[in-house]
């Protein structure tokens, strides 16, 4: 089984410019989300700097022909 099939869900860190970068994946949604949420934490806390955002995305699966 694909990395893309087991860890779907993925987080992103999106900077001021509109700049994207992946920084995790995770099998769960719930999963991602409270990793954006402790990276999210971990930045506000530690150095302020230009806002940054992290965002939770489904990774799109290409269509095999399966219904």
């Amino acid at each position: 089984m694909s990395e893309a099939a087991t860890l779907p869900w993925l987080v992103i860190r999106q900077d001021e410019d509109g700049g994207r970068y992946r920084v995790g994946r995770c099998a769960t949604r719930v999963e991602a989300e409270r990793l954006a949420d402790r990276l999210d934490a971990t930045r506000s806390g530690v150095r302020p700097g230009p806002p940054t955002r992290y965002l939770v995305e489904r990774l799109e699966q290409p269509s095999g022909g399966q219904a």
